[in-house]
């Protein structure tokens, strides 16, 4: 494992040192609009939706408090990452005891999938809207976006974040034209930022409206993507760059803003003015909008639904990987990272189509917004105690009225979060099913103690945080070098014009007084299943070749011998490695990149993770 920083591929690969001005100011622009988006994602669609329809304007207030809220705990998650050069993950691994990390990387993994299903869910239904598509199809299709991520990666930090505005951009547009066709009261509009006292099923939605919007992933993918930039790392670089973060984020929430509002003021203007008060589902809005404006709303209502759904998975994905490499120090190959994401997020939504029909898809995106509710303090509060720390944060620690103010906003997100799930964990006692007191009330309780622990344990722990950054130690004190001779060494070749370079580093290692052992696997069908009993042509051509490589290396002074493996090459490479007791193993790699390397570059890395000799990779 080469890289220990946070997003290690794009770390640090946008330089704004070289510029000036207005151009240094939008070089630090970007990240906080990657991160907008999971403020404007379908769960989020739904609770505004459900709000304008049912009580019309009177809700912004709330949406703007939320907004406001999130503005601060996001500025906090940018400052960590800036003067820390840690992710909030990474923060946690290094300030909580080792055990802890576990259950909060599952809490972690756990509120991504929900969001991710939230989004999958979303861009379902958006297709099923615009083309038609069944909603199976449409979920199916979803599993492309990890190709669409991986693409993104490969092309840069600065590709990433224009395709990511772009969608952003599609969204606004998409809503500033409905405002236009739907022509909401501007005077209602107004008074609906006044706030006001709230009850009952007002209370409920305000609180999924504040749950849907502050998302704990958010919080953890800001603190990495604020690192995406380079500066330089004194008092007054870090400064100007928590300055021009801060701008960045309230630009990219006031947007988020913006499509929220324009969301809730949609569905007041068309839906509670026209006395359609109990619109909570997604399709009825675009079916509603269609009967009363005709195509162009629903068409551009379908299109934003889309581009939110494609551009929350993208934001959703990279965040898996930041609590997997930061709670864990587990680094996975990232296609597959970002495909085990998906599809633990496609599964149940495949599986509720599957068994309960297309109707149920509604009441499984509110199930993913209440898990999503549960993860929430678990970020927060961290955030609070790393940011306030006097010692870590280098003079860059958050200001007492700053602390005051995060604190009561913590509070009342975990307070209202709880009330949700509990509210909610109270409407299925009335099925009183048995999983009910034997699953979800005791896991709900062991959650809760949990999350006492995670508030409490920064106030009473003396104990000095490890300077260790993730994923790696402390290095070592390097002591007098011996030069290591090797006299058993082994040599994979193909045959290709490779194996002359391979077995060039492989003399180099051990001169001419060291053994050397020519490995090549036969992988023909016939040698999987007979082994060294197979004479097909193959394997009698292999065998000849190799005799030539040994015969070549004995006449120029070496001691060279044969050995053919038979069927799964990285197996054979192994076996043939121990029951020499080589010392040292050479193997050539090939080069493949894209979805070569997928189907052909995995010998090389299987090979040195099931050998416990040293391993020389030549290019």
């Amino acid at each position: 494992m080469k890289h220990s920083e946070s997003l290690s591929e794009v770390n640090q690969s946008v330089d704004t040192s070289k510029r000036t001005g207005w151009r240094r100011i939008l070089s630090f622009i970007g990240p906080a609009y990657l991160v907008s988006v999971g403020y404007m994602d379908p769960g989020n669609w739904a609770t505004d939706i459900a709000g304008g329809s049912k009580f019309g304007y009177q809700l912004i207030w709330i949406l703007l408090m939320s907004n406001l809220i999130a503005l601060l705990l996001q500025s906090l998650s940018a400052r960590l990452g800036i003067v820390r050069g840690l992710d909030l993950a990474q923060a946690s691994r290094n300030a909580y005891p080792k055990w802890i990390n576990i259950p909060l990387f599952g809490l972690a993994q756990t509120a991504i999938i929900a969001c991710d299903l939230a989004e999958i869910i979303g861009m379902a239904i958006g297709l099923q809207l615009l083309f038609g598509l069944p909603l199976i199809w449409g979920i199916s299709v979803t599993i492309f976006d990890t190709v669409l991520l991986l693409f993104l990666l490969n092309k840069g930090m600065r590709k990433m974040e224009a395709f990511i505005v772009s969608m952003v951009f599609i969204v606004g547009l998409s809503f500033l034209v409905e405002m236009f066709i739907v022509e909401p009261s501007l005077k209602d509009i107004v008074k609906g930022f006044e706030p006001s006292m709230l009850s009952g099923d007002a209370l409920y939605i305000a609180i999924g409206i504040i749950g849907a919007t502050v998302m704990p992933h958010n919080l953890y993918l800001h603190s990495s993507l604020v690192q995406t930039r380079k500066f330089e790392r004194d008092q007054k670089g870090i400064k100007e760059a928590i300055k021009f973060n801060f701008i960045d984020t309230a630009v990219a929430l006031n947007l988020a803003f913006f499509v929220n509002a324009a969301i809730l003021i949609l569905a007041a203007a068309a839906f509670y003015k026209n006395g359609l008060h109990e619109v909570a589902e997604i399709q009825d809005a675009h079916k509603l909008l269609q009967n009363i404006f005709g195509n162009v709303a629903p068409a551009l209502f379908a299109i934003a639904l889309i581009a939110a759904g494609q551009s929350s998975t993208v934001t959703g994905t990279l965040a898996g990987q930041i609590v997997m490499e930061g709670h864990l120090k587990l680094r996975i190959q990232p296609w597959l990272r970002r495909l085990i994401t998906r599809l633990l997020a496609i599964i149940p939504a495949f599986f509720t189509i599957m068994w309960f029909g297309e109707s149920a898809l509604g009441g499984l995106l509110i199930l993913s917004q209440v898990v999503l509710s549960l993860q929430l303090g678990f970020a927060v509060i961290p955030l609070i105690h790393f940011t306030s720390d006097k010692k870590t944060m280098k003079g860059f620690a958050i200001k007492p009225w700053v602390k005051v103010l995060a604190w009561v906003s913590s509070l009342m997100i975990v307070g209202l979060n709880v009330k949700l799930v509990v509210e909610e964990i109270t409407g299925w006692s009335s099925s009183g099913g048995w999983y009910l007191y034997v699953i979800i009330i005791p896991l709900a309780i062991l959650i809760g103690l949990l999350l006492l622990y995670i508030f409490i344990y920064p106030f009473l722990s003396s104990r000095k945080e490890e300077h260790n950054n993730v994923p790696h130690g402390v290095a070592l004190d390097i002591e007098s070098v011996e030069k290591i001779s090797y006299s058993r060494i082994g040599i994979t070749v193909d045959f290709s014009k490779n194996d002359r370079n391979t077995i060039r580093h492989a003399l180099l290692q051990g001169g001419k007084h060291a053994n050397y052992y020519l490995i090549h696997v036969v992988e023909t069908a016939a040698a999987r299943y007979h082994g060294n009993s197979v004479l097909d042509y193959e394997t009698q051509s292999d065998a000849e070749n190799l005799e030539k490589y040994r015969t070549n290396l004995k006449e120029l002074g070496y001691q060279a011998t044969a050995h053919i493996g038979y069927g799964g090459t990285v197996n054979a490479i192994v076996e043939i490695s121990k029951q020499n007791n080589l010392e040292l193993l050479v193997m050539g790699a090939h080069g493949h990149q894209g979805l070569k390397d997928l189907i052909l570059g995995t010998t090389v890395n299987s090979v040195r993770h099931k050998v416990t000799i040293p391993v020389l990779i030549v290019r």
